[in-house]
C-alpha cells in the first residue's frame, strides 16, 4: 500500500497529461477487440454460433457482415474471434484467413496471400496447376489430415467483400462458397461490406451457393445511449496510475454532458451521423487542448473541435485564393445565378470580370488576361470548377464549357472571412448583377 502511494506521489503532472492523452487517443484510433461492443449484441451472439460450429462440429458456413463504415463490423469480427479463440477447443482447431480487397486486387494475389497465411509454401514450391480452383483444391487438401471429420476448418474473413465481386468471373468467391456448400474441407467464408446491395452484385452461381445469412449494423441506438457511450469513451479506467487524477477527470466529464450546450452538440453530431467513428474524431479534437495548464476537457474545446468537425474543406480552399481569382469566382457566382446553373466558359467569365474591372477602376487593379487564364486554370486544378463532360472536348480552351463546383452559400461565407478583401470586391459579391 505504502509503495503504491509513493509511486502516485511521483507521477507528475506531466506524465499525467501524456498517460491521458495516450489511453484515449489509443481508444479513439485503434479501438481494442477486448472493447465494449455499443448495440451489437445480437450480432454477435449470432456471429459467435456460427463460427463456433465450424471449429467445433467443422460445419461449412457463409455469412455477410453488412453496415456502413464506421459501424463496427471489423470491430465486431475482431472482438467474436477474440472471445473464440479463449475457448481451447477453438484455438486449437481452427485456422484463419483474413482477405482485403483493397489490397487483393485479382485472384492470384489472393491466393498467394492465402498460401503465405496458411503457411504453405512449402507445400506448393514450383508445382504448377491449371485453374484457380485446382489451386485452392490442393491447398485445402493439403490441410486435410485424415477424413472430413479430422480436417482443420479455415475461416475466411473477406474485408471490403464487394470489391471481391469484381475479381474475373469472380472465380476467388466462387470457390469458396463452393467448398462451404460441399462436403470438403470445413470452412467459414464472412464477408464485410458497406454495400446493401451486394447480392445484386454476384453472378448466379456465386449466389446460388452462398448461404444467404446476412448480419446487419444499423448503429441503431437512441441519443441516450449515444451520449453513454461518449461519456464511457472519455473516461479514465480504474487502474490509472494516479486514482486521484482519474476521480477528478471522470467527475469532469460527468459534469460536462450535463451542460446543455454540450447537449445541443452531441444533438447535432448525432443527426448528423451516428457513426462512432464520427463521434471519436470529435472527442479526438477536445482532447488535443488537453495540457499540463489545461488539464480536463472544457465545454468551449467540445464546441470548438465540432466546428473543426464541419469545417467546409472547399471554403477553406476559397480563402487562400488570390484577389483576381476570388474575383473570377464571383463572376462565375452571378453568371450561374443569371443562367440559371448552365455552364460558362473563359471568355464569359473574362469580360463579366473586365465591366467590374472597369467600373472600379480606381480601387481594383487591372491583369492582363494571360493573367487571368492562369488564375482561371489554378481553379480548375484546385477543383474547384471542372469542364463539362462531351460538350467542349474538342473547344479552344478559352471557350471549354465549364461548371461552379461551389454553391452561393459556400462563396458568401467565404467572403465573409476572407483575409483583407477589398470593400468593393465584398460589395460585387453582394449585389446583383445588372
Amino acid at each position: 500500500m505504502g509503495k503504491r502511494k509513493l509511486k502516485e506521489e511521483n507521477f507528475t503532472s506531466g506524465e499525467c497529461i501524456s498517460k491521458v492523452q495516450q489511453i484515449l487517443r489509443e481508444r479513439f484510433c485503434h479501438p481494442s477487440p477486448s472493447a465494449k461492443l455499443f448495440g451489437m449484441e445480437l450480432q454477435y451472439k449470432h456471429l459467435s454460433e456460427l463460427l463456433k460450429r465450424t471449429a467445433v462440429y467443422g460445419e461449412s458456413n457463409s455469412a455477410l457482415i453488412i453496415g456502413p463504415r464506421g459501424s463496427g463490423k471489423t470491430l465486431l469480427i475482431h472482438h467474436t474471434l477474440k472471445k473464440l479463440m479463449e475457448v481451447k477447443q477453438v484455438r486449437d482447431n481452427i485456422l484463419q484467413v483474413h482477405l482485403n480487397g483493397l489490397l487483393q486486387t485479382n485472384d492470384k494475389i489472393a491466393l498467394k496471400e492465402i498460401t503465405r497465411q496458411l503457411n504453405l509454401e512449402n507445400v506448393v514450391g514450383d508445382k504448377v496447376f491449371g485453374s484457380f480452383s485446382e489451386n485452392l483444391a490442393f491447398l485445402l487438401e493439403a490441410l486435410k489430415t485424415g477424413d472430413r471429420a479430422h480436417s482443420c476448418p479455415v475461416l475466411f474473413i473477406l474485408e471490403e467483400f464487394d470489391l471481391f465481386v469484381h475479381h474475373k468471373n469472380q472465380t476467388l468467391l466462387y470457390n469458396l462458397f463452393d467448398v462451404s456448400q460441399s462436403a470438403q474441407t470445413p470452412i467459414a467464408v464472412i464477408g464485410l461490406t458497406c454495400r446493401l446491395d451486394v447480392l445484386e452484385l454476384l453472378e448466379k452461381r456465386v449466389k446460388s451457393r452462398f448461404s444467404h445469412r446476412q448480419i446487419y449494423l444499423m448503429n441503431s441506438f437512441d441519443f441516450k445511449k449515444y451520449t453513454n457511450i461518449c461519456k464511457e469513451q472519455l473516461s479514465l479506467p480504474s487502474e490509472f496510475p494516479e486514482k486521484t487524477f482519474a476521480q477528478k477527470w471522470n467527475k469532469n466529464v460527468q459534469s460536462l454532458f450535463e451542460d446543455q450546450t454540450i447537449q445541443d452538440v452531441l444533438q447535432n453530431q448525432y443527426h448528423y451521423s451516428k457513426d462512432l467513428r464520427s463521434l471519436y474524431l470529435l472527442l479526438m479534437l477536445a482532447l488535443r487542448s488537453v495540457t499540463i495548464s489545461h488539464p480536463f476537457i472544457s465545454s468551449s474545446d467540445i464546441l470548438e473541435a465540432s466546428k473543426l468537425c464541419r469545417v467546409d474543406s472547399k471554403a477553406n480552399i476559397v480563402h487562400g485564393l488570390s484577389v483576381l481569382e476570388f474575383c473570377l469566382i464571383i463572376a462565375m457566382k452571378h453568371l450561374t445565378d443569371i443562367y440559371e446553373g448552365e455552364p460558362f466558359n473563359f471568355q464569359m467569365i473574362y469580360n463579366e470580370y473586365q465591366k467590374f474591372v472597369q467600373r472600379k477602376a480606381h480601387t481594383v487593379y487591372s491583369f492582363e488576361k494571360p493573367v487571368v487564364m492562369k488564375a482561371f486554370e489554378h481553379l480548375q486544378q484546385l477543383e474547384l470548377i471542372k469542364p463539362v463532360e462531351g460538350l467542349s472536348a474538342c473547344a479552344q480552351k478559352e471557350y471549354m464549357l465549364m461548371k461552379l463546383l461551389l454553391d452561393n452559400n459556400q462563396i458568401m461565407d467565404a467572403v465573409q472571412v476572407y483575409p483583407n478583401c477589398p470593400t468593393d470586391v465584398k460589395q460585387w459579391a453582394t449585389s446583383s448583377l445588372n
